[in-house]
């Protein structure tokens, strides 16, 4: 899990694994029914590929039975014209020397039985990284299947216990789990390939040729249609929605956003790249002020409730403590004398170190100085979770204490549960990651903004756009208290921030958990998840107006 999990970060379960559910007893699949692209078409590398099986979820106390579809679309990279292949001849199609670069993407999509697809909402959802498979929000968030981890320590190893997932989103909407190019049984190939996918614009546009072939395959153009994304996933959908949205007249209904963070400027951990810059600090802080509650390390003793503490922390972070990085060398020392003990209050950071650091602490800074004194590194996915200190002279965190302690079994019970029950991957190997930083394309086009040719871009402009271009777009923003990878203030703020008019404002919504980057591996934050984004869906699905 790399990328904006930075080797920390960041699911489809038709039968349990390893142990079956309380209660169940271990399904038996049925055969699978596999389904082979024509050879007629144009010259490929990869042929698109599919295989039908079926499961059942209890959601709710209610049955669902469902048809599972894991399989491929091919998709080309921008500029790619459908009609060259037709000039060529019989000879040329079986020629793959020089090939021009294409993506075979992989997905695992569920339709319930039983429900017309016109009348059906459909969700299409990813990961981020940049470089990160969709193994995370497939087995641990609305998949049919989850994986069962501990909920802020190590996760025993195998065997693990998969379950019923009761918050599968399926008793909402059908639910397509994607894999980037390259990541998960996603491939890519053919002449410069990574500079044909691996960039903003040039990953967003392979999501654009995929939601757009899939609308085409399973005919569900004429569905309620919505996007997922979470960490990189969430800049991805608004470059994705303004794609969709005004190059191909295709409206959404709506957009769902997860451990958001939309302008890099604001990146936890990269403000020393950029020193002018005060507003990455300052949006951190109240996920600083959350972690210090919940390792009861708030000087002079936990405040009895957290939100309360983190209106507090919200209030002086955007005020004096912005004021005074504002000041830069300018600033009184009795001043930032007093600044730094308030800082130390919400951060548990103690105030000569804030003071050595010049009121600028970074994430990857804070999880390593936080604890040191107990021998441990804090998460930085999520901050509950805390493991020991790899080098106790180091500076920085050197790794994320939830990405070890969850990463095997998520990875594990996919793997197996992708051969066994949805029948897909044999002679595969599944990738949950892959490092794409040499050749990631940072430059961006946002609409009416010139490239910015460095790490740094900002993707609000595209949201605002494709908002203000459908009005009735709307958007759901959600975060956790413990991420400190993407703060949850850091979204708030972003949206705060979007160049729409006040009239559009009601048209976000904003939704807060007790749990860190990956919201739904804490099972109470998981089902608040699943009911907040049940509720926005069949508000905005259109079916009932």
């Amino acid at each position: 899990m790399k990328g904006f999990r930075l080797a920390l970060l960041g699911s489809a379960m038709a039968m349990a694994i390893a142990i079956p559910a309380q209660g169940e007893a271990k399904d038996t699949p049925p055969p699978a029914k596999h389904d082979e692209a024509h050879a007629d078409g144009p010259p490929s590398l990869f042929k698109p590929h599919s295989v039908t099986s079926n499961g059942t979820v209890t959601v709710g106390g209610q049955r669902i039975d469902y048809r599972a579809e894991a399989g491929t679309i091919v998709v080309h990279p921008k500029g790619w014209d459908d009609s060259d292949w037709r000039s060529k001849s019989p000879k040329d199609l079986a020629d793959k020397s020089n090939a021009s670069p294409e993506a075979s993407m992989f997905y695992v999509a569920y339709f319930k039985n039983g429900a017309p697809s016109p009348d059906r909402p459909i969700t299409f959802l990813y990961n981020g990284g940049p470089g990160s498979s969709t193994v995370w929000l497939h087995m641990g968030a609305f998949g049919p299947r989850r994986v069962v981890t501990k909920d802020d320590s190590h996760t025993p190893a195998a065997p693990y216990s998969v379950v019923n997932n009761s918050d599968s989103l399926l008793d909402a909407s059908d639910l397509v789990f994607i894999d980037a190019p390259g990541t998960g049984f996603s491939r890519i190939a053919g002449k410069d390939k990574e500079k044909a996918f691996y960039g903003i614009d040039a990953d967003a546009h392979a999501f654009s040729e995929f939601v757009k072939a899939f609308l085409t395959k399973y005919n569900r153009w004429n569905s309620p249609k919505y996007l997922f994304g979470e960490s990189y996933g969430t800049p991805r959908s608004a470059v994705l929605i303004n794609d969709l949205t005004t190059d191909d007249d295709i409206d959404f209904n709506g957009v769902i956003l997860l451990s958001q963070i939309l302008d890099f400027h604001l990146f936890a951990g990269l403000q020393a790249g950029n020193p002018g810059a005060v507003e990455g600090y300052v949006v951190q802080v109240p996920t600083y002020a959350a972690t210090a509650w919940y390792h009861n390390l708030v000087p002079g003793g936990r405040p009895a409730e957290l939100e309360p503490f983190l209106k507090q922390a919200e209030q002086f972070a955007t005020t004096e403590y912005a004021a005074a990085l504002a000041q830069g060398s300018e600033i009184d020392p009795a001043t930032k004398q007093a600044v730094a003990k308030k800082l130390a209050y919400f951060s548990g950071l103690p105030v000569d170190y804030i003071l050595k650091a010049d009121l600028r602490v970074d994430g990857p800074e804070y999880s390593k100085e936080l604890q040191q004194a107990r021998g441990l590194t804090t998460g930085r996915l999520d901050t509950r979770f805390s493991g020991p200190d790899m080098d106790p002279l180091s500076k920085d965190a050197e790794y994320d204490p939830q990405s070890a302690a969850l990463s095997s079994a998520y990875v594990s019970a996919f793997n197996q549960y992708t051969r066994n029950s949805l029948h897909y991957g044999e002679h595969q190997a599944y990738k949950p990651s892959i490092n794409v930083f040499q050749y990631w394309d940072w430059k961006h086009d946002a609409p009416g903004v010139p490239s910015i040719p460095a790490m740094g871009s900002s993707v609000m402009p595209d949201l605002a756009t494709a908002m203000k271009y459908d009005p009735q777009l709307k958007v759901m923003v959600n975060g956790g208290y413990y991420d400190l990878a993407t703060p949850f203030y850091q979204g708030w703020y972003e949206m705060h921030h979007l160049p729409i008019p006040d009239s559009l404002r009601g048209n976000i919504e904003y939704h807060y958990y007790q749990s860190g980057h990956m919201v739904y591996a804490h099972a109470e934050s998981l089902k608040k998840l699943h009911d907040n984004v049940v509720a926005f869906i069949r508000k905005t699905d259109n079916l009932n107006n």
